[in-house]
């Protein structure tokens, strides 16, 4: 170290890479900044290589950034020779060899880590400090107490919350349009109605990480271009991604957000949220200025197409934190079904013969990306309907896309996929048979198996296995409103026709990875 002593030594973690934070508006020579790349954290789940590579160029960006604008910083690579695999070890080895007077860190926005550092806090032998992330609109505690009086903890009424507590959307006390909510109109089948954008794609170089991971023997899976690397990891990047989608995706987002075409991974989606999650960009920001391309351009841009991307930043994204920290610890161990299945290994290869399965996984392991609807009506409703352990399914979705940190994959698969929280979450299971499919792709067109058979040589799986879902777990969900139309549909069927479809749907069970 070039300097005889640390008065403050300060953590950055790798999601907290927020250049507008309070802690970076003047040059203090008594701090010094700490950021790290740790085993714990390329080690906890397998992960996409793509992700690993990510959030290391992004924070050693970081990093570079803090310097040049006069911050001293301690950057600990993974191959340094003095990084130890933990967060905790760095940090007491240096706090007690430089003789550091205080430990100052940004609160974690995941359980692991909050209880880790809160841990160590107690062990150092100097004053500790911890601070907000100056980055979500509400506190860790906030959808807590906004639910605190009430029996069901929808979203739709914490998003209505926000709107009006930071007058987004409002008209005084009205919501633009006279409606909260314009999602019936952005469920639109893709058929080539409008012309797709090309993605803004970046041309970043990760080799030296890339190496770096071979030497160091890192687990990840999934692939990558290390000299064409895609994702924004600087500031610079993430706005000029902004800008592009306000200008050439933002007026048919809405519209197709739900849609999913083999030929395009991404349609009309942002690819924003690497830049969100790892507080590069500010949810506010993003909000406002979608706003204001709506207002200039109110003749090409339907105010659907801007409530339906508020409504994710403003209303889930907030929401999924504020359950992650109202349930946890007790979410990670939910499995409202007791489903115990194995993850089949095509989840792992996209060898498959289910075309949405196959066209899903393997984009998710070119681009380590996947949109909402893939995620939860592909992937998520297979495993569903096959009773894969939410553990599972949880580590792949953590591990798989390069977007997902714990706050918001844990509540999303384990409440809203999985419903393994029994409904805390989703106010029913999100199943389907291959008619939704059908009706939000043209994944069926080209598959093995047929989207309009239950039962028979080559019928879709997702039929079968529906229909078995529902009738293995009548007991749990026959009293919920919502799905009372399935079990009429269940009951109106001939005897025969249920055994054909049960024994159909064994039999896929039975063969799972072959299917």
């Amino acid at each position: 170290m070039s300097r005889e002593k640390i008065k403050t030594l300060r953590l950055i973690l790798g999601d907290q890479l927020n250049a507008a934070h309070s802690w970076f508006k003047r040059k203090d020579d008594s701090v010094t900044y700490l950021m790290m790349e740790l085993s714990q954290e390329t080690d906890y789940v397998m992960h996409h290589v793509q992700k690993i590579c990510g959030f290391f160029l992004a924070m050693r960006q970081f990093a570079a950034r803090l310097r040049s604008a006069g911050h001293e910083v301690i950057y600990l690579r993974l191959d340094d020779k003095d990084n130890y695999p933990t967060l905790d070890e760095n940090i007491a080895k240096i706090v007690k060899n430089e003789n550091c007077e205080r430990f100052e860190y940004i609160r974690p926005d995941e359980y692991r880590l909050d209880r880790q550092i809160r841990q160590l806090s107690k062990a150092l032998p100097c004053p500790t400090e911890a601070r907000d992330s100056e980055h979500f609109l509400t506190t860790r505690n906030d959808v807590g107490e906004f639910f605190k009086e009430r029996r069901e903890y929808r979203m739709e009424y914490f998003y209505r919350h926000m709107r009006k507590k930071y007058n987004i959307l409002m008209d005084k006390d009205k919501p633009a349009g006279d409606r909260w909510n314009f999602d019936v109109e952005n469920r639109s089948k893709y058929t080539g109605q409008v012309p797709l954008p090309e993605p803004l794609l970046f041309s970043n170089d990760v080799s030296d990480i890339h190496a770096m991971l071979d030497r160091c023997g890192t687990g990840r899976f999934g692939r990558i271009e290390p000299r064409e690397f895609i994702w924004p990891v600087n500031r610079r990047q993430a706005l000029r991604l902004l800008k592009y989608f306000l200008q050439n995706q933002l007026a048919y987002f809405g519209t197709y957000q739900d849609a999913m075409l083999t030929d395009a991974w991404l349609l009309f989606h942002s690819r924003l949220s690497f830049a969100l999650n790892t507080k590069i960009l500010h949810p506010r920001e993003v909000i406002d200025r979608v706003i204001d391309e709506w207002r200039e351009r109110s003749g090409e841009i339907s105010l659907a197409q801007v409530e339906g991307f508020a409504r994710q930043l403003l209303g889930w994204r907030e929401y999924m934190r504020g359950m992650y920290w109202m349930l946890m610890p007790g979410l990670a161990k939910m499995n409202y079904f007791g489903h115990v299945r194995k993850l089949p290994r095509f989840y792992w290869t996209g060898k498959t013969k289910m075309n949405c399965m196959k066209r899903t996984i393997e984009q998710s392991l070119q681009y380590a990306y996947a949109h909402h609807i893939q995620r939860l009506m592909i992937t998520g409703n297979f495993a569903l309907l096959t009773g894969i352990d939410p553990d599972q399914v949880e580590a792949w979705y953590l591990g798989i896309y390069i977007d997902a940190v714990e706050w918001v994959e844990k509540p999303n698969t384990r409440g809203m996929s999985q419903f393994a929280d029994g409904g805390l979450v989703a106010s029913k299971p999100y199943v389907s048979t291959a008619n939704y499919i059908n009706s939000m792709s043209d994944y069926c067109r080209s598959c093995h198996y047929s989207f309009k058979k239950r039962h028979g040589e080559n019928a879709c799986p997702f039929n079968s296995l529906h229909w078995r879902f529902y009738d293995r777990h009548r007991r749990k969900l026959s009293g919920n409103p919502r799905v009372a139309t399935m079990y009429r549909t269940w009951d109106r069927m001939d005897k025969t026709e249920k055994a054909h479809i049960l024994e159909q749907a064994g039999r896929y069970l039975n063969n799972i990875e072959r299917l």
